[in-house]
């Protein structure tokens, strides 16, 4: 099969890879993006369980970049379900006729540095190859669906589910026994709603997590025209926070407030809903007596909603700090639990020994049902970076360049693999952020970084060794003065048998990483190497 030549090669066409492409398309780059799906949406393509919705607000979790478009949109809820975000996605992808440019079906499974041609060999499942002077890998932070590797798990002859690659198909749980493993972020918001369809549900839990309601809403007129209104002011606004999206911030310690001033900052932060509650006060995830009333207020919560103590007891989180782990926002999750056709178990007092033909051992009981769903989550940040055999200068791949834990310099980059990106990669601020805006900032900064390249007759780009060694370090110096290494979190790793426990998002905040990528730029490209063109590399194309 012949190969064919282009600039730039985008693997994904979610949020990322969409703008991506629209970036490029108005620089002049041809462009060709490969996506495993049948459609755009990343990770709302992949996530159609019930009761999937982003925990960021729908007038924040949006593209910025088109002032007609963000007009043109309207959004139903304040936090909008899945279905909704793709559907804005399909709108953006005919807007902006994104499709003509996206091989979907097609999965990227290998891509190689030619140090001859400075050129990326990139090839997918279907035995394509593309020759691309850029290689961009835009395919999310949680990606790569985990399945534990439950024994007997092939015996089980019943329907089973992953929440990370649900069917396209509607599920229908009526009148069925299911059990679904995990309480993380996905399971909490499945739950409810596979409750009120099944005839009994049984939940799986190995962590209790901290949970906060979303009290979501319709989308009044009055609070859309409130964003729309100011929409460049209240943007810019955005990217300068740490989280990349706004929200009142408490810049009191908690210690100096009294007991009754800290219960109904709780309280009425609880009340407004989604993650406020983290915001009460500006010491909250660096100090252990701050965080400890939070959670604990939290764990009052719980013990007041769930009737049966012992239940509660057991989805009370004890053994870590309240948003340590990425906080999950609900829409009736521990309510649940008072349901006739709801029950709990324990793992870690009873565990899993087995998957059966008809369901689940652990070592106090067998359970039958007839479906499983598992809500077990993803090898975050790094996981869908290593399904691609990705192989850089001198044979480096860059799985065992990252065997002790990923290496990048400003998440964008890695030493050994040049003109490679990565869209909120690790060493990024990414999850902890709205990734909307953090994609656009580093779209619109590898955008910026391949037009300068051409102007200025460069061929390649690569980050210094130091660089990328004193970034690495200063990522994990921000993180571990903060709480968030107490926990065993996918934050770290530990999601993972095996994974090397290192703190791989950027603790710095949106607004003070943007700061430090514009640096980087006003400064020649501080710790980068560029290479001009050569004659060598034009003769071996």
């Amino acid at each position: 099969m012949s190969t064919e030549k282009c600039d730039v090669v985008i693997v994904g066409a979610g949020f990322a890879g969409m703008y991506l492409l629209h970036r490029m398309r108005n620089l002049g780059f041809s462009t060709r993006v490969f996506e495993t799906g049948s459609d755009v949406g990343g990770t709302w393509y992949w996530n159609r369980y019930p009761g999937a919705r982003c925990d960021i607000e729908s007038m924040q979790y949006s593209y910025s970049f088109s002032e007609e478009l963000q007009q043109d949109w309207n959004w139903s809820e304040v936090f909008s379900a899945q279905p909704e975000i793709l559907e804005y996605a399909d709108h953006v992808a005919d807007r902006f006729d994104l499709r003509r440019d996206i091989e979907f079906n097609s999965t990227v499974t290998a891509a190689h540095y030619d140090e001859a041609s400075r050129r990326w060999a990139v090839t997918t499942d279907k035995g394509e190859n593309v020759s691309a002077q850029y290689f961009v890998m835009a395919t999310g932070c949680i990606s790569a669906a985990q399945l534990p590797d439950f024994k007997g798990l092939d015996d089980y002859t019943g329907a089973t589910y992953h929440t990370g690659n649900w069917p396209h198909d509607e599920v229908d749980f009526s009148g069925k026994r299911v059990a679904v493993i995990g309480t993380g972020s996905s399971g909490i918001q499945a739950i409810p709603v596979i409750a009120e369809q099944a005839g009994h549900v049984t939940i799986f839990q190995r962590t209790p997590n901290y949970s906060l309601p979303a009290q979501n809403s319709p989308m009044s007129e009055t609070y859309a025209h409130s964003w729309k209104d100011d929409y460049p002011a209240l943007r810019e606004q955005m990217r300068q926070t740490a989280k990349g999206a706004l929200g009142e911030i408490n810049d009191i310690l908690g210690g100096e407030a009294s007991v009754e001033e800290r219960d109904a900052e709780y309280e009425r932060r609880w009340a407004i809903g989604g993650t406020a509650l983290l915001g009460s006060f500006r010491d909250m995830m660096v100090s252990r007596d701050t965080n400890e009333t939070a959670a604990e207020f939290v764990r009052d919560k719980i013990r007041a909603i769930v009737q049966d103590p012992e239940v509660a007891d057991k989805l009370v989180a004890k053994d870590y700090p309240i948003g340590t782990k990425r906080i999950c926002v609900d829409s009736g999750y521990f309510e649940t639990f008072n349901r006739d056709n709801v029950a709990l178990v324990d793992i870690n007092d009873t565990p899993i020994e087995t998957m059966t033909p008809n369901g689940i051992a652990t070592s106090a009981e067998t359970f039958e049902f007839d479906a499983i769903v598992f809500a077990t989550g993803f090898d975050a940040m790094t996981g869908t970076l290593f399904k691609v055999d990705i192989e850089g200068r001198d044979g480096a791949r860059l799985r065992d360049k990252w065997d002790a834990g990923p290496r990048t310099y400003l998440g964008l980059m890695s030493d050994a693999f040049p003109n490679m990106f990565m869209v909120t990669g690790p060493g990024s601020p990414s999850v902890l952020t709205n990734m909307i805006i953090s994609i656009e900032q580093h779209v619109d900064w590898i955008s910026d970084c391949l037009a300068h390249m051409r102007a200025e007759g460069l061929d390649t780009i690569a980050p210094t060794l130091q660089a990328q060694d004193n970034w690495v370090e200063h990522v994990n110096k921000v993180a571990h003065g903060t709480l968030f290494p107490l926990a065993a979190s996918w934050y770290m790793g530990a999601n993972i048998a095996g994974k090397p426990r290192i703190f791989m998002p950027y603790l710095g905040g949106a607004g003070g990483y943007r700061e430090i990528c514009d640096k980087v730029v006003a400064d020649g490209y501080d710790g980068f190497n560029f290479e001009p063109r050569s004659a060598q590399a034009t003769a071996a194309e």
